[in-house]
């Protein structure tokens, strides 16, 4: 049987690197505003992260570029192609991965994210956190329940003004504290993040990447031609045992 999380763990307080107190409490109606804003920061941050960073993992892409590029200049015979056609690309993905996202926005405000008392704290084996500095809500996760055994950690976000201070650890401890109360016996997470301070925070916590999806369908893309050769992103699985996370937690 599962209970909702304020009958099992209650509101801890932890220390920041910058010496502040960092609280992670349950989601109050009051602070959705804040976290809607923190989740609609967070995304957007994703737009140059997939169209500029991500390009370098994606040789297929890079190959493609550099065809049409040779392409044009051959049809043409114009030197100036050489580079007006990278400069092309790079708007084009900048464009499509905008255009992926707001529509994963909008897909999460219309589910989720639009009814976060309902989604998350009024479900059973489900909950939504917020990390609280000084009285101001800095950072986000949830926790949702797959099946008997799984629960997937969502919706991370710190504000950019507050990380490097332990805000992404103090809240994934979280998730794996209410994995461990609630009997669940692993905990699993996705991202399409290419910045590499996400995945290493995810391996300090615990987690195992156990499988990579190249050219992922990210929810409320509409898979038109121009945006799969615009927009390609690479989905990371992760996964930790509860035992495993136990472990992890006392080692820190």
């Amino acid at each position: 049987m599962r209970f909702k999380a304020s009958k099992l763990n209650g509101n801890k307080g932890v220390k920041a690197q910058n010496g502040q107190s960092i609280l992670v409490r349950e989601f109050e109606p009051a602070d959705e505003p804040e976290v809607q804003r923190i989740f609609y920061e967070g995304l957007m941050e994703m737009v140059p992260d997939t169209a500029l960073k991500g390009l370098k993992f994606h040789p297929e892409s890079f190959l493609l570029y550099a065809a049409m590029t040779v392409l044009c200049f051959v049809i043409t015979m114009c030197w100036w192609m050489i580079g007006l056609i990278p400069a092309i690309v790079v708007c084009m993905r900048y464009f499509y991965s905008r255009t992926v996202i707001r529509g994963y926005l909008k897909q999460a405000m219309s589910r989720d994210m639009g009814d976060i008392e309902g989604y998350y704290m009024k479900s059973p084996g489900s909950c939504l956190w917020v990390a609280v500095m000084q009285g101001k809500v800095i950072g986000v996760v949830a926790a949702a329940g797959q099946s008997e055994d799984v629960v997937e950690l969502q919706r991370m976000c710190v504000d950019q003004r507050y990380r490097l201070c332990g805000v992404g650890v103090a809240l994934g401890k979280k998730v794996l504290e209410f994995a461990a109360a609630q009997r669940y016996s692993s905990v699993v997470l996705g991202t399409t993040a290419y910045t590499q301070a996400v995945h290493q925070l995810y391996k300090r916590l615990g987690f195992n990447c156990i499988g990579v999806t190249n050219g992922y369908v990210t929810p409320g893309a509409r898979q038109s031609l121009l945006e799969q050769i615009f927009y390609r992103v690479r989905h990371h699985h992760y996964s930790l045992t509860v035992q495993n996370c136990k472990n992890t937690s006392n080692g820190h």
